[in-house]
Order: C-alpha cells, then sequence, then structure tokens
C-alpha cells in the first residue's frame, strides 16, 4: 500500500474556535468507510514507524470511531487531526465495575478509552467520549505521555472523564470542552487548561489533584469559563485526591453552579494545609472570594502573572506548547 501525503485546512466548527488550523500534509487518512488508507485509528498508530525522529500526521475523515486506542510508548510524534471535532467522534462505553473476559471489575484506568503513552502527542478537532452513563468512574482518555497538546477537541463523560495521569507529563488543552459530573479531571500530571470550556453536568467536582509533593504546579485553568446544568451552589471547584494537590484559576468566568465555598478537603483536614488551591480574578455568579474557605488562596496580580502556559509547562526543556 502507498501512502500518499495529504494537504489539510481544517476549519473549526466549535464556537469556541472560529478560524482556520492549517495542518501539515497527513501521512494516513483514516476512514470507516474505507476511503483512506485505514479503516480504524489503531491500525494507522501501528503503521507509525517507532520512535520516529519527526511528526507522523493521520487525518482522520468525519465518523464514529469505537474503538479502545492504545498510543504505544513507542509511536512518539503523532498528530491526530479531524475535521470537525462534532463530527469525528471517538466513543467506547468501558466503566470501572464493567467485568472484563475473566470477570474481574476493569478498574478506572481499565475503563480507559484512550490510552496516551507516547510523548509529543497532539490531537486536533476531535471528540474523545465514554458513553457509558453515570455508572462511575468511566474514563475517555488517560494520558501518560509527555508534551500532548489537545486543541478545539471535546471530552464527553460523566465521573472521572479525563485523566491527566502521569507525575511528570506536561499537558497543554486549548479552547477544549470538558464535560462530567464527579472528579473529572483527575490525575498527577501538569495540565494547563486555556480558554477552555468546563461543563458541570451535575453535583460533584471539577477537579481531583494528585499532585506529588514537591512539584511545583498541578492542573491551571486560564480564560476559562465554568458552565452546566448542575444545580447553583452544587460543584466544588476541586477537592484533593492526594493531598498536595495542586490547582489555580486565573481569570475564569464561573457559573452559578460553583459552590461559594469553592473548594472541598474530602473529608481530608490535613491536606489544608498541604494543598495548594487558588485563585485570580475569577468571574460570573460563581466567584464568591469571601465565601471561600479559609485555607485556599486568592493571588496577586503579580503571583497570577507566574502562571503562563511557558512558565508552568517550560520544564527543563524549556516547552511552549503556544508555539506549536
Amino acid at each position: 500500500m502507498k501512502f500518499l501525503p495529504v494537504v489539510l485546512t481544517i476549519i473549526c466548527c466549535l464556537p469556541l474556535m472560529s478560524r482556520a488550523i492549517n495542518q501539515p500534509a497527513a501521512h494516513f487518512v483514516v476512514a470507516a468507510d474505507g476511503s483512506g488508507d485505514f479503516i480504524t485509528i489503531q491500525e494507522a498508530f501501528n503503521a507509525v514507524p517507532d520512535y520516529r525522529a519527526v511528526e507522523t500526521v493521520i487525518f482522520i475523515k468525519p465518523g464514529i470511531y469505537k474503538e479502545k486506542l492504545i498510543l504505544a510508548t513507542s509511536k512518539t510524534k503523532v498528530t491526530m487531526v479531524g475535521q470537525c471535532s462534532q463530527s469525528t467522534v471517538i466513543t467506547g462505553d468501558d466503566y470501572a465495575q464493567k467485568p472484563n473476559r475473566f470477570g474481574e471489575p476493569m478498574g478506572t484506568t481499565g475503563s480507559s478509552g484512550f490510552y496516551v503513552f507516547g510523548d509529543d502527542f497532539t490531537a486536533v478537532n476531535l471528540t474523545f467520549e465514554n458513553s457509558a452513563g453515570p455508572v462511575g468512574q468511566a474514563v475517555a482518555v488517560r494520558v501518560s505521555g509527555d508534551r500532548a497538546i489537545f486543541k478545539n477537541c471535546r471530552f464527553l463523560g460523566f465521573q472521572d472523564t479525563l485523566y491527566p495521569q502521569a507525575s511528570g507529563s506536561r499537558q497543554y488543552y486549548y479552547q477544549c470542552y470538558i464535560e462530567g459530573t464527579v472528579d473529572f479531571i483527575f490525575g498527577w500530571a501538569t495540565a494547563y487548561f486555556d480558554e477552555c470550556e468546563i461543563h458541570c453536568k451535575d453535583k460533584g467536582y471539577i477537579t481531583a489533584a494528585s499532585t506529588d509533593e514537591g512539584v511545583e504546579y498541578g492542573f491551571v485553568f486560564r480564560n476559562c469559563k465554568v458552565t452546566g446544568t448542575a444545580p447553583d451552589g452544587s460543584v466544588y471547584l476541586g477537592r484533593p485526591w492526594r493531598n498536595y494537590a495542586r490547582t489555580v484559576f486565573i481569570s475564569c468566568e464561573l457559573g452559578a453552579v460553583i459552590h461559594p465555598q469553592g473548594w472541598h478537603n474530602w473529608n481530608k483536614p490535613d491536606a489544608e494545609t498541604t494543598a495548594w488551591y487558588a485563585e485570580y480574578n475569577s468571574k460570573g455568579k460563581g466567584a464568591n472570594p469571601e465565601s471561600r474557605v479559609a485555607w485556599s488562596h486568592q493571588l496577586t496580580a503579580a503571583e497570577a502573572a507566574l502562571y503562563t502556559p511557558e512558565i508552568v509547562l517550560g520544564g527543563n526543556d524549556g516547552w511552549n506548547p503556544v508555539r506549536k
């Protein structure tokens, strides 16, 4: 089979993004109707040379792809591009208590629809869905590789929708839509959410960071919008999965769904002295700095200026995802 590059100019259809995204030529095309190089996304992943030193671009034609995907550690610098996030959907329906082939519960990690282990992964204009419904933990995407970027993507689910999993992993989400109920953004990674919409479907907690002790940055939300159909005042910004959780909201618009206290200690009083929960310039009906728990923080402008993507995600190699 001969693979011919396909030049891509993608017009974004999600309201958050209005401009075209010019992508390099696609090396592989995936189409469920058989009109591409592969019918399944996993086949395209498998075809990527191991530890390739340059980017491999995979274009996913519109369609619904029900696959449980694994991007192996050896599949580096892979970029997946969809034509439109609403029309290119990667879906699954596993959940933590669902029996595997041996009758054992899958567990939270086992429920993941997509495992991203390879470094330097990028996804553009795609929907990642766990359609299991309100049945407990049901992960749409688990990201463990370093320097991962998601642009104009949607993450759909209920509990534990998005799992920025690995300590040491750096992840950047730009103009994405993420929905859920309980702990629907959770994990150890350093993850930056820039101009995203965070949608709360019912009462619960947006984040459950598990930041390791000594790690300076956990989850950062900048210029995001928190919306939802949850009852007013029924959603917390976060609670500490592990005691050193770090989560910060910078210049975000918080809807009425946010609880006036803002943060919850997960019934772990010790975490109140070790977790770092902070806000700067919160706006909207859910912004109530005077009502926040006493152990959270309101940042100064100088402190908030230290939460740019370049600083938070730079690491030892100076990674700057905004340039990509």
